[in-house]
């Protein structure tokens, strides 16, 4: 024991408390915890788990494909008022901007002015300047613009139906074939849960009876099924036999049984996807698109 300076003893001081041994990491893994430094957690923000489309539209649809070969004009008015007449962008919706569309189509920034001004001059596309300005969908393509022809009305089933000729017959036999195998395909996949989101919301807009906004929410409601698949190419593939049949399947009158009929169908197609029935989504979208022919078939005598 140390000793003062007139000699006489006194207490050793006292260590200071050694802090105390990390706890193993073990022990944190044992009890769930992470074995790194706990750091404080943010909280997520809403919608954060969502992956973000870039493309816009349904998710998982490639909206703005790149223009190839042929007119690049005509191809980009084309591109432009198929994602218009598909729902893809609907009215109120903004461009993006003019550079990153030209990126997107891959074609020139004045080839792309040209395609705009032609869907400008058509009412179906308007141009606004300032902070919050840019090219916005005023209205749905439903005239004869898409080649950059000049518009035209919409004619009767039968009208249509002549002017496609052997097109429509080829376009029904390509949607049999094609669209049962996306709806089969999109059963076979592990869906996130913004994918099952995405499939029910369509599903639930395609019911709606107004004329002016059913023919786009069912189209939608296909694409979403295509892109479910996960397969660009096939999804590309429906979009283009949606648009084909598009114009033809508009003039066609509203009739109560039939919607029923196809509300039924669309309902067992996306439950049969949802809950992994790949022969059932397979079946009831063959049962579905031969509907549809035979009603065409039948109107058009």
């Amino acid at each position: 024991m140390p000793t003062d300076a007139a000699g006489k003893r006194v207490p050793r001081p006292r260590a200071a408390a050694a802090p105390p041994a990390a706890e193993p990491r073990r022990a944190v893994a044992a009890r769930g915890g992470s074995a790194v430094a706990a750091k404080p957690r943010q909280r997520r923000a809403e919608g954060d788990d969502k992956p973000a489309d870039p493309q816009g539209g349904v998710a998982g649809v490639p909206l703005w494909r790149p223009v190839r070969g042929g007119n690049a004009f005509e191809i980009t008015v084309s591109r432009l008022a198929q994602a218009i007449r598909l729902g893809l962008v609907v009215e109120g919706d903004r461009l993006p901007a003019e550079r990153e569309l030209a990126e997107r189509l891959q074609v020139s920034r004045v080839t792309l002015r040209e395609a705009i001004r032609a869907l400008r001059e058509a009412g179906i596309l308007e141009s606004r300047r300032g902070r919050t300005g840019g090219t916005f969908v005023v209205s749905p393509v439903a005239t004869e613009v898409d080649k950059g022809r000049k518009a035209v009305p919409r004619g009767t089933a039968a009208e249509l139906a002549r002017q496609m000729g052997d097109t429509l017959h080829d376009a029904l036999d390509f949607r049999r074939v094609l669209e049962p195998g996306a709806a089969g395909l999109a059963a076979t996949r592990t869906l996130a849960a913004v994918d099952r989101q995405q499939l029910v919301a369509c599903l639930t807009a395609s019911r709606d009876r107004d004329p002016a906004t059913r023919r786009v929410a069912d189209s939608r409601l296909h694409l979403a099924i295509a892109a479910a698949g996960g397969s660009p190419s096939l999804a590309a593939a429906v979009a283009d036999v949606q648009l084909t049949l598009d114009r033809l399947l508009a003039s066609i009158p509203v009739i109560k049984r039939n919607l029923d009929h196809s509300d039924r169908q669309h309902t067992r197609v996306v439950d049969a996807i949802l809950a992994g029935d790949a022969a059932a989504a397979r079946a009831t979208m063959e049962e579905h698109c031969d509907a549809t022919a035979e009603l065409l078939r039948g109107l058009l005598g």
